[in-house]
């Protein structure tokens, strides 16, 4: 089967550290620095994943850009009563584009399963927007244990969701995620060309792009390029400007 294209992807999320004040100031700094060069998204996609009071008002900003607006999270029924839970279908009503699932975060500190997450990307697939899907091992080892436990996660998530829905999964290590440094390169090259080796994701008619997250920021996609599709940013690029430069690397690599 021939191996649907792949755009290169970057994007950040802000996770609870902005303001709603801060996130308008900082979607607008990226916005003026990308209008400078707009060749730049014609050649790699780029998405902000706000929280999600802001996100309506995040969507209105980038209306008539390029610039993909994401959720950090959603539930995996479209309606109902679930008080305090995220309607994916409201999500979609409003623009959202992209759905953040399986945070290292998310299984840590509220307990959520792989079968929770995976319930969560086919409920954003059935609803049109691309489930992102957080991915990794939790304690630093061999590449083969990596990915066997990866391994587990990916096939929940391509049992659940629609054989011809976009797929994207963001690899974070957990033991590297807020590090000072990322996981070495040939270690992620090595385990992100396993992954999509894997026959859930090669017999897709979708397609599935591969992120690196973790502690991820300028100068680390070159090394990268070879087996991943772009980089899932956390709290390095709430600079804007530093952002905007990996945006240009991820572009131009």
């Amino acid at each position: 089967m021939t191996t649907p294209s792949r755009r290169r992807l970057v994007g950040v999320s802000t996770k609870m550290y902005f303001s709603a004040a801060r996130t308008r100031d900082y979607v607008q700094q990226v916005k003026e620095l990308l209008s400078t060069t707009p060749h730049l998204l014609d050649e790699v996609d780029v998405f902000i994943i706000p929280d999600h009071i802001t996100l309506a008002s995040v969507i209105g900003q980038l209306e008539g850009t390029k610039v993909l607006t994401g959720a950090q999270d959603a539930f995996y029924e479209s309606a109902g009563a679930f008080t305090g839970e995220v309607s994916p279908a409201v999500l979609a009503e409003v623009g959202c584009r992209i759905v953040e699932l399986g945070h290292a975060e998310r299984h840590r500190l509220f307990g959520e399963t792989d079968e929770d997450t995976a319930r969560k990307a086919a409920a954003a697939a059935q609803n049109g927007m691309i489930p992102l899907v957080c991915i990794g091992e939790c304690t630093q080892g061999e590449v083969s244990v990596a990915v066997d436990e990866c391994r587990v996660q990916v096939e929940f998530v391509m049992a659940a969701v629609s054989d011809g829905a976009e797929v994207i999964l963001a690899y974070e290590p957990v033991w590297a995620i807020g590090a000072a440094q990322p996981a070495a390169a040939e270690y992620v090259v090595d385990v992100a060309q396993r992954l999509r080796g894997l026959d859930c994701v090669q017999k897709r008619e979708g397609v599935t792009r591969l992120l690196y997250g973790g502690s991820a920021g300028p100068g680390l996609f070159e090394k990268l390029k070879t087996g991943v599709d772009g980089l899932f940013l956390g709290r390095f690029a709430h600079d804007p400007s530093q952002f905007y430069k990996t945006i240009q690397e991820v572009a131009t690599a």
